[in-house]
């Protein structure tokens, strides 16, 4: 699920934190490491770290995409403030600069920059061509002084097939841009790496995509409950949507980010969808260390307020102490 080009940045000036999630806001960052017990792998999974990564001690950050009102509109019907700003930028827009960036760390946010590489030769990127552009990203991104997540070229493996469907293609670019990042300094950026939960029909599969473990701070998955109203689609249930690509990514040992998601309303209740998820993050999902809900009428009825039931299941979510670490 995409937002081409700057089109949806002006009502995606968005998310809201926790400032005490953040380092620069509170002055106390997460733990430097901590231990969860994946369920779902029967496995005792360390994620350590040498550097704060925004790894909340417990629990997960909520995160937003502002695409159904302004932020305080939003945040005065959810309730509270979310703790992550999602935002989505052309290859070329100045993220580091931008008002909706800077206004979200002047707030307590944490952003979630979506880079989008749109009309870009993944060659170019690999041959050294497009360092200019990357080497301003990274300066700026330096300049900015706090720690931010940054996803760049999300949903590889899916519809956008970044680098055209070439894994080795993809890896080289996403490293190459990384490696700039790096050596200008830039370790203040906080990399995602998030695939869509579905793989394109005979495309190369998720995991083929994947940069490398010195390369990636969070894995990630973007993913929808499509509902019924297309004959092509079921009903898949929170758990259902993401328990096959959680074991893939849990075998990183990373944390995870949901970098997307929604439900339509047609086929099930969407209430329901919602208040399932905090007990199934909990129990079966516990490295999913933070989940972005994207707030738009969009391809479907993503928005939160589609219903009053489901506004009601969602402020009812975003008030969960576990959702609130």
């Amino acid at each position: 699920m995409k937002i081409s080009g700057t089109s949806f940045l002006g009502t995606s000036a968005l998310l809201l934190a926790l400032t005490a999630l953040t380092t620069a806001c509170s002055g106390s960052g997460p733990a430097i490491g901590h231990r969860v017990l994946d369920h779902a792998q029967g496995a005792d999974l360390t994620v350590s770290r040498s550097r704060d990564i925004l790894v909340p001690a417990k629990g997960a950050l909520l995160g937003h995409y502002y695409g159904a009102g302004s932020i305080a509109q939003t945040d005065a019907r959810i309730g509270r403030k979310p703790a992550v700003h999602l935002t989505y930028y052309g290859w070329t827009d100045n993220w580091t600069s931008s008002s909706a960036t800077r206004a979200d760390f002047a707030d307590g946010r944490i952003p979630l920059v979506n880079w989008e590489p749109f009309d870009v030769d993944f060659d170019d990127i690999v041959s050294g061509k497009l360092d200019a552009t990357i080497r301003a990203r990274a300066d700026g991104a330096k300049a900015l002084g706090k720690k931010f997540f940054l996803d760049f070229a999300a949903e590889m493996n899916e519809e956008e097939g970044w680098g055209g469907h070439d894994p080795a293609k993809y890896i080289a670019a996403y490293r190459h841009i990384h490696d700039i990042f790096v050596a200008r300094g830039a370790t203040n950026v906080v990399w995602a790496w998030c695939p869509n939960v579905t793989d394109s029909p005979d495309a190369p599969t998720t995991m083929s995509y994947y940069p490398g473990d010195s390369y990636v701070d969070w894995t990630g998955v973007d993913g929808y409950n499509w509902g019924t109203s297309d004959p092509d689609f079921e009903w898949q249930g929170f758990n259902d949507l993401f328990a096959d690509i959680y074991k893939k990514l849990a075998a990183k040992g990373k944390p995870i980010i949901i970098g997307e998601m929604a439900s339509d309303e047609v086929g099930g209740s969407k209430a329901q969808w919602i208040d399932s998820i905090v007990p199934t993050l909990k129990s079966k999902f516990p490295l999913i260390k933070a989940l972005v809900w994207f707030d738009v009428d969009k391809e479907r009825h993503w928005q939160v307020n589609s219903s009053a039931s489901s506004l009601a299941a969602y402020a009812r979510m975003a008030k969960d102490p576990y959702l609130n670490p």
